[in-house]
This record gives C-alpha cells, structure tokens and sequence, in this order.
C-alpha cells in the first residue's frame, strides 16, 4: 500500500473515482463525435445517380420541376458498368425525368417533354417551344423517387 493503510485506500478510491469521472467523459466525447458523424455523413451521400448496365456507352438529359421553373440538363456520358451522378444534393422532389440513348442500339425514353441539344451540354429553363427557341424536343421517362433523398435509376439493355 502506497503511503500507509489509511492512505493507500484513499489514494486507490480517488484513482478509482477519477478513472470514471475520465472514463464517463471518454464516452461522452465519443458519443458526440459518433453523433456528428452521422449527422454530416447521411445527406452528403444523397444524390441522383444513373448507372449504365447495358453493353455500350450511353449519354442521359435529366429534366426536372423545382418547385417553379421546368428545366433540363445534359448529356452525362456514361461508360458501361459505370455511375454518374446527376445531382449531387439530397433530392427534394418526388418526380424526375430522364432520357439516355446509346445512339445506335437503344433508347430509353417517354412521354414528358423537354428541350435538349443534339450532342454539347446544355441547361435549359422550360420545356415549351423548344424548336423555336434552337433546341430540340425528346421525351423523357418519369421516375418517382418515392421522395427518398438518394435514388439511383439503372439502364440496361433490353433482355
């Protein structure tokens, strides 16, 4: 016993308090930083992604309602085997709009109308008048999201 019986037994109770007064901070320091963690790491990883299951290389126009204004954007050239994420926020509609092609074997498309170019990017507000306005018309297919904040859409080839 370190300085005497009636020292030593003090001295072991105050190490013991002190190791869990320590201890009790340990874990509550691991508690917020786990609680932080979670909380910066879930919406980062949201977005909309496509992935190209099929066998050649396709390119995708996204269209899309926020709240106000239709707009469309493209092209995302996907390799096959390949994602490419076309937003890359948590999603805050419940409804988007695609069209992917593969030039020469397929196309997936749909009845939604919106403006897109022939091959250059392109972001476009609106979706009426697109030919007198320089662009071109498609029609995009509608996915419903379900309003889940991260959603991937896959293309393939037909079977």
């Amino acid at each position: 016993m370190i300085g005497g019986p009636i020292g030593g037994k003090i001295a072991v109770t105050d190490a013991l308090t002190a190791l869990d007064v320590h201890d009790t901070v340990s874990r509550m320091r691991a508690a917020i930083v786990f609680f932080v963690l979670i909380f910066l790491a879930g919406p980062a990883d949201a977005a909309l992604s496509v992935c190209n299951r099929s066998g050649h290389a396709v390119r995708v126009a996204l269209g899309r309602f926020n709240g106000a204004h239709w707009s469309s954007e493209g092209w995302w050239f996907i390799e096959p085997t390949k994602c490419a994420r076309l937003i890359e926020n948590p999603l805050d509609a419940r409804y988007y709009y695609l069209y992917a092609t593969n030039e020469l074997f397929g196309v997936w498309d749909g009845d939604r109308n919106f403006c897109v170019t022939v091959f250059k990017r392109f972001s476009i507000e609106g979706r009426a008048r697109c030919e007198s306005r320089g662009y071109y018309r498609l029609g995009f297919f509608e996915v419903d999201t379900g309003s889940q904040l991260d959603w991937t859409q896959t293309v393939s080839d037909p079977r």
